[in-house]
């Protein structure tokens, strides 16, 4: 039976708060990273910034295609099938321990891609000492990031946000010393910031890891049909994951483009474009917070055949999720040399051109971050219905064709530079949104068949 909305907001927020906080986390840790290597210059920002979020980014495409861990155990959960819980979680980290080896050795030479690209020759140099280092954090970012979709699944995520936190806390603690010398550690520069993340990640993992094995237990979830050797067992994975990670590749894509093309202007335009993305982040991991239960309410009221609550989860979720960041990317609107001070100390050659572009792009941020929000949460409640394909083919043409199209033509054609690229970004997402939410709209309304 269809629960009220009040009800259905009630328990999408409990479900999403956690999870929120804990997406808060590790966008923090990432804000970390810019502001504790920044104060050794915008150089450094910028080359430090580039590395963390191209290497990131790639781990977010395989977070995104084992989201769908969620979406299957949702639906078994849904459909009363226990024995089917526990071999979906296996599978996914069985998988994801493969992909996340091969991310490993993309990010050991990500300096092939920078030197591609044209970036400055310094921000080279220094990226160098720290993607090295960052890639051994590729392994168990993966792996948290199934164990956690897995959670939400099973609408168990306070201690993914208290794991999160204190993660936060010792990467702060680790990242100040190990770049800095703080706490009576060793001095190493930005190096040391690459380190703090592997390790972090390690503890971090480790800890859910043990959190969940023990909800297994506490439950008497059965193995039910593990079949992790059959490759015929991981077909439904595979199937619905490889579109998402599809649609999560070519929006990650988009910024890692859009980042290297900012890049190509200069280490000041770089820089800039790092501020505005470390706080564009934060109202975006709230919407991603709320699409990620309404995916996995919409998962469960399909395996349930319940047409309308799953279709209010979905509408709930993307209401709710696009007025709450909405409120705070207006923020720094009002302030933004404030916001780049967080991130570069005033004395910086670069600071006065940084902060003016700083706040060029925090006024058209405002404007795509209700588009990039209204996305995300439309992408995730179509992949609660077990619809990714779609989704994919209408990702790509926004965000390839109009977004980056768009990007380029403003940016370097008609000479808008990074402020043309930003409007580019918001023609596309604006696409994006607007066809996944008629598409959910449409399918919706029809029975299920799942």
């Amino acid at each position: 039976m269809k629960p009220t909305a009040i009800a259905e907001t009630r328990t999408m927020t409990v479900i999403a708060l956690p999870l929120i906080f804990a997406y808060l986390a590790d966008v923090l840790m990432v804000l970390t990273t810019k502001m504790v290597v920044g104060r050794l210059g915008a150089v450094e920002l910028a080359a430090a910034g580039i590395s963390t979020d191209l290497a990131y980014q790639m781990c977010i495409v395989l977070m995104g295609f084992f989201s769908v861990v969620g979406v299957l155990v949702a639906g078994a959960r849904g459909a009363n099938r226990r024995e089917d819980i526990v071999p979906e979680l296996i599978r996914g980290l069985a998988l994801a321990g493969v992909l996340g080896l091969g991310v490993t050795f993309i990010v050991l030479n990500l300096g092939t891609v920078l030197r591609f690209t044209g970036q400055d020759a310094e921000v080279i140099r220094l990226s160098e000492s720290y993607y090295g280092g960052f890639a051994f954090a590729i392994l168990p970012i993966v792996w948290f990031g199934v164990l956690r979709s897995f959670a939400a699944a099973m609408m168990k995520t306070g201690f993914v946000l208290a794991i999160t936190v204190a993660a936060v806390a010792l990467n702060y603690l680790l990242m100040q010393g190990l770049v800095h010398g703080s706490f009576g550690l060793p001095r190493l520069g930005i190096a040391g910031a690459a380190l703090a993340w592997a390790i972090t990640m390690w503890l971090k993992a480790l800890c859910l890891g043990a959190y969940i094995f023990l909800l297994l237990r506490r439950q008497g979830l059965p193995l039910g049909r593990v079949a992790a050797a059959s490759p015929v067992a991981y077909a439904p994975l595979v199937r619905l994951g490889l579109p998402v990670a599809g649609i999560v590749a070519m929006e990650i894509g988009l910024f890692a483009v859009t980042a290297l093309l900012s890049g190509a202007m200069g280490a000041g335009q770089l820089a800039a474009f790092q501020i505005v993305m470390g706080w564009i982040s934060v109202p975006f991991v709230i919407s991603l917070g709320f699409s990620e239960a309404a995916m996995v309410r919409v998962a469960y009221f399909a395996g349930a055949s319940d047409q309308p609550a799953a279709r209010q989860a979905g509408h709930l979720g993307m209401a709710v999720g696009v007025a709450v960041p909405l409120l705070l990317v207006l923020i720094p609107v009002l302030a933004p040399e404030q916001l780049t001070g967080v991130f570069l100390d005033p004395a910086d050659p670069l600071y006065g051109q940084i902060a003016a572009l700083v706040a060029t792009l925090l006024l058209i941020g405002a404007v795509f971050q209700v588009f990039d929000s209204l996305q995300v949460i439309a992408s995730h409640v179509l992949r609660g219905l077990k619809d990714a394909v779609m989704p994919m083919v209408i990702a790509a043409i926004g965000y390839w064709v109009i977004g980056l199209g768009g990007a380029y033509v403003l940016g370097f054609a008609l000479g808008w530079g990074v402020a043309g690229l930003w409007w580019g970004l918001a023609m596309g997402l604006a696409f994006t949104a607007a066809l996944l939410a008629w598409r959910f709209e449409l399918l919706s309304r029809r029975q299920f068949s799942m």
